[in-house]
């Protein structure tokens, strides 16, 4: 259940977030009209927004609900592919990554590498997802092969297909590198295949966050069911 604490705690971290980068608007809503008197009978909802208002960034169908209720009902219909991204450098993109992740439906994502990552580009967000953390490549590359899931690794490096002309099978995980050095040579070489983001520019990358968000809807465009 979630409790007043988690409430709490969710509306302070979102504020956070906000203070470091992104405008906080009076989003949401405020108590349920009529007051408790007419407060649904549903599990489902948090008794303390109800009371107080849902300020969270979630969208309209999870309003009022509790933390709990929102990740299973995720887990009813996540997509098929998972997201994975190094983390040798403390990587700044990885919290903006895994909000993409949660924004498309990503079944996970992996963390390779250091186990502490900035959370405050999620936006809260990591509370949603499901997210497993590997030490190396080597126990990242273990687990897609126990689970059967094809490592589709993203960067800009020679024998790369464009991701628009690649193949994209509906379960995959979608391997993402570094800001800056891009992927490993242990991730390329673990890759089954290795796609990039055909550019129009002078520019020779785009920014890890933004190429992450590129890939995913690639994946949605492809496979996902109408929303």
């Amino acid at each position: 259940m979630h409790s007043a604490e988690d409430s709490r705690s969710e509306r302070s971290a979102g504020s956070e977030a906000g203070e470091a980068g992104e405008t906080e608007l009076p989003v949401g809503v405020g108590p349920w009209p009529g007051g408790p008197d007419a407060w649904p009978d549903d599990a489902r909802y948090d008794r303390e927004l109800l009371a107080v208002g849902d300020r969270r960034n979630v969208i309209d169908r999870y309003r009022y609900w509790t933390m709990a209720a929102i990740v299973a009902d995720l887990d009813a219909h996540r997509h098929a592919f998972h997201v994975a991204i190094e983390n040798w450098q403390h990587d700044m993109n990885i919290g903006s990554i895994v909000r993409s992740a949660n924004a498309f439906g990503a079944a996970e994502v992996h963390i390779i590498g250091k186990r502490r990552w900035n959370r405050r580009g999620a936006m809260v967000t990591d509370r949603y997802q499901h997210v497993r953390h590997h030490p190396d490549v080597a126990s990242f590359t273990a687990w897609a092969a126990d689970d059967g899931v094809p490592i589709i690794a993203v960067d800009n490096v020679p024998g790369s297909v464009p991701v628009d002309r690649a193949d994209l099978p509906e379960r995959c995980v979608l391997l993402f590198g570094q800001e800056g050095p891009g992927l490993s040579p242990d991730a390329v070489a673990a890759a089954s295949a290795v796609v990039e983001i055909t550019q129009y520019g002078s520019t020779r990358s785009i920014n890890a966050s933004a190429a992450a968000a590129v890939v995913m809807y690639e994946w949605c465009r492809r496979w996902a069911a109408p929303a």
